[in-house]
């Protein structure tokens, strides 16, 4: 780690008017010390240090807020493991780091789950803490602008070009979008996960095109389909005659997309040996042309995405950790579809315009979109949109009705019916839920605010109050 690579992720600069709070919890008071020198000389100056576990328990315990906490986790009385879990349950806004003098997969694992941020080894170079600390606080600002945790408030998306392909009502799905709107703004490297046909792709897209590289290239990357030398010649290029077959010169991904964003799908499918070649770039920002000697630069926004558990291929040693806690500068997780079924109808009726233009969308009856409701889709978006260029198909041209659907869906006995209004099609029920009602309806009326306003029975200047709150200009 270096400390130019500490200004290639433009992180806030830590020498603010109100300095950000940090304490360091270990039982080597040497350590400690040199933590202090460290962070001094980097800018910050609210720093407290503790030796003794039990003492920082009770500072938590008295409402004494931090926004950072370094957490040795090998102490006497109290591990850090178990301090970790005091401080989440009493100050759960603090970021923690976790130090250790052991590199354990199976420890480091375990802390992230019980809420730390970041894991770092000691000896702790000064540039890895730093990176770390000013991670965490980003991270921390973030979810402060956009009240994550507390959800006071839904925020609003000033991107909403870059995230109209994104079909959404869910209050979950649009905090997430606001997150990687705020993510996009910086250039920290980004994982997204899901499960297949939840739309990482897509949401790698919006990132890209609410960043400031959004007249630069995306290129999206299977990863699965690299291995070996074809790695090498893919992502670094070649010279005509770098190796046998290599007739011509060929400009690699990291050329191609240098002021770009580059999009590695799949990438728990990369090798072990190739990810240390990955990991190179993302520490050094430079690699080497196949057939020349002379390192080259490249400038790059990585956003990673995996349906795969990658703490389980850590502990499994099949994922490098250190290439893991890199990636994850940004995380984005995107809910599946059977977590977020108020937006199946959004969805169901989006792809039925799609396949059929909204002029001669038939639409879709009670019957058959509670069937749809019901589903759990292992294959998410993709799959509902599969189904519903099917029943269109099959309809031709007829209102879609529940014979249309595939069997498996036709046979499932009925949970819950979507309430709708007379005249409309099926919503979700909407107690818990009034924005994807209205979207919905909205979505129906082709964008037509006047015909929402009367189909709602609400004020038109009350309705466009609510589509600003929800991000819709």
């Amino acid at each position: 780690m270096t400390a130019r690579e500490n200004k290639q992720y433009r992180m806030p600069n830590t020498r603010c008017p109100v300095p950000n709070r940090i304490i360091a919890i270990d039982d080597d008071q040497t350590f400690l010390k040199s933590i202090r020198r460290a962070l001094i000389t980097s800018g910050f100056t609210s720093i407290r240090l503790e030796h003794d576990p039990g003492k920082a328990v009770s500072v938590f315990k008295q409402d004494e807020t931090f926004d950072i906490a370094l957490i040795d986790v090998s102490m006497p009385g109290m591990d850090g493991l178990e301090l970790l879990e005091v401080i989440k349950n009493n100050s759960p806004e603090t970021e923690c780091i976790m130090i250790t003098a052991l590199d354990e997969a199976v420890t480091a694992v375990s802390a992230m789950k019980r809420g730390a941020y970041d894991y770092l080894v000691k000896p702790v170079e000064k540039d890895d803490l730093v990176l770390s600390i000013n991670r965490a606080l980003e991270r921390k600002r973030l979810f402060n602008i956009t009240d994550i945790g507390k959800g006071t408030r839904l925020p609003e998306l000033l991107h909403i070009h870059a995230f109209k392909l994104i079909i959404f009502g869910s209050a979950d799905v649009l905090k997430i979008l606001k997150e990687a709107e705020l993510h996009a703004a910086s250039d920290i490297p980004i994982l997204i996960t899901g499960e297949s046909g939840t739309g990482k792709e897509l949401l790698a897209r919006a990132v890209h095109a609410a960043s400031p590289r959004s007249k630069s290239v995306f290129t999206p990357v299977n990863m699965a389909s690299l291995t070996g030398s074809l790695f090498d010649a893919e992502f670094f290029g070649h010279t005509k005659g770098a190796f046998t077959g290599a007739e011509k010169d060929r400009t690699g991904y990291l050329e191609h997309s240098n002021k770009g964003t580059l999009f590695l799908d799949e990438i728990s499918n990369l090798p072990m040996d190739l990810q240390g070649k990955l990991l190179r770039v993302l520490q050094d920002g430079e690699y080497i042309k196949l057939g020349t000697d002379t390192p080259r630069k490249t400038d790059i926004r990585f956003i990673a995405a995996t349906n795969e558990d990658l703490e389980k291929l850590m502990a499994k040693r099949k994922f490098r950790k250190d290439l893991y806690y890199r990636l994850k500068g940004g995380w984005l997780h995107l809910p599946a579809l059977r977590q977020r079924k108020e937006d199946i109808p959004l969805l169901a009726n989006h792809f039925l315009n799609e396949f059929l233009g909204k002029d001669k969308n038939t639409g879709i009856e009670e019957d058959a979109m509670t069937l749809l409701f019901n589903y759990d889709y292992p294959g998410n978006i993709r799959e509902l949109k599969s189904i519903i260029k099917s029943a269109a198909n099959l309809a031709q041209g007829r209102k879609i009705s529940k014979i249309f659907l595939p069997h498996n869906i036709q046979k499932q006995k009925p949970k819950t019916k979507p309430k709708h209004r007379p005249g409309t099609t099926p919503v979700v029920p909407l107690a818990q839920m009034e924005k994807s009602h209205i979207l919905n309806v909205y979505n129906q009326t082709g964008n037509n605010k006047s015909q929402t306003a009367r189909l709602l029975d609400i004020a038109l200047n009350t309705l466009r109050k609510k589509l600003k709150i929800y991000g819709v200009k």
